[in-house]
């Protein structure tokens, strides 16, 4: 069961509905009306009572609901166990008045407030209250990966992005999340791959953020790729908490661009969140400062010389700081570089100095092709 609000074509009230999931067979989950709760103005109902869902969801460019998806009614709209076109339902919650003093609401699937005159118009064709930002296609993981920490492994977690130079020509995609995983002291990963969003959970003692019920952070590719880009290009960082909801405050797309005072709750829709000078701020940045346990960076001393293998197949990277990296040793700073013979990696390793057609390569701009190689 979970709730949804739809709006009364007689009295224009929002109402509070007791409802489910229904596919009867077609395979499409129909959501079905069980009972009326009440108006929403005439009883005492938190927007915190919806279900959590094992899922996490996210639209290129921004977030929804604090990265992930938290309801019910949103998890019941997935088909598959991923996938970047699904329409999800609203989840509009009470968010004070507007300016003129009239009641408003908040979508926190797509973050938008709701309760103009256009809203209740559309809400009395449709007979459901959505927002306008509804149709939004978004993407998500069911069940996706989750990391708990421990003191006998070793994690490891980067923004995997395309390569900054190719031999082959270079496919633009979104960021993806890569995880190291292993054993201390043990050479071999357990988990060594790409995933499209991972959780991570963590103890509600270590207080990393003001609201004590969070004990899960959702990564998502926008997310960790407006972090590590943050530390690359020297932004002000740091992570502001709403004083309404205590939930932590994320900024993507153009505000992660320029840091600033002002700042918008996803969670809540408060729109009065200041800080005390100009920064972006992220979720993020508490886990990482919390169990990163080495942010000292060396250049390794080694060199390339990519001109001694002008047959081979090769990519290479801009090296980046890790979102999270708890070994006890300091991440390696150079030019990541993988070489081809026979389909199999001969060169897996990052360099100090790489050489291609004689000249000598510089991390800065490789990370600029790696950005603009990259859809966001």
């Amino acid at each position: 069961m979970f709730y949804s609000r739809k709006i009364n074509k007689d009295t224009q009230k929002v109402e509070v509905w007791e409802c489910k999931w229904s596919n009867k067979g077609t395979g499409l989950a129909k959501k079905e009306y069980i009972r009326k709760i009440g108006d929403e103005e005439d009883i005492n109902f938190s927007h915190d009572d919806y279900n959590a869902a094992d899922a996490v969801c996210w639209a290129p460019g921004r977030t929804i609901g604090n990265i992930a998806v938290s309801s019910e009614e949103a998890f019941g709209m997935f088909e598959g166990a991923s996938g970047d076109d699904a329409i999800l339902p609203c989840q509009i919650i009470p968010a004070g008045k507007f300016r003129n003093g009239a009641k408003r609401w908040y979508c926190k699937t797509h973050q938008i407030h709701w309760g103009v005159k256009a809203d209740y118009t559309a809400a009395s064709e449709s007979g459901e209250v959505r927002c306008s930002n509804h149709h939004t296609k978004m993407s998500y993981v069911i069940n996706p990966l989750e990391i708990e920490f421990k003191d006998f492994e070793e994690i490891g977690i980067w923004c995997s992005l395309p390569p900054a130079l190719s031999s082959e020509s270079i496919e633009k995609r979104a960021p993806k999340i890569h995880v190291h995983k292993r054993f201390s002291n043990k050479a071999n990963k357990t988990v060594d791959r790409d995933f499209d969003a991972i959780v991570c959970s963590y103890n509600e003692n270590l207080g990393l953020f003001k609201n004590s019920e969070i004990t899960r952070i959702q990564v998502t590719p926008p997310a960790a790729f407006e972090f590590v880009r943050s530390i690359e290009e020297s932004r002000n960082m740091s992570c502001i908490t709403c004083k309404k909801c205590g939930y932590p405050h994320l900024d993507l797309g153009d505000f992660a661009i320029s840091p600033h005072k002002k700042h918008f709750c996803g969670n809540c829709g408060n729109d009065s969140i200041w800080s005390t000078e100009p920064i972006v701020s992220t979720p993020l940045k508490p886990l990482h400062d919390q169990f990163s346990n080495s942010n000292q960076y060396t250049v390794p001393d080694r060199t390339l010389c990519l001109d001694d293998y002008a047959e081979l197949k090769f990519e290479l990277w801009s090296s980046t700081p890790a979102v999270l990296w708890t070994a006890q040793r300091p991440q390696e700073k150079g030019i990541h570089v993988h070489v081809y013979k026979n389909g199999k990696r001969i060169v897996d390793d990052t360099f100090g100095k790489v050489v291609f057609q004689g000249k000598e390569l510089q991390r800065s701009e490789m990370w600029e092709n790696m950005v603009k190689n990259t859809l966001y």
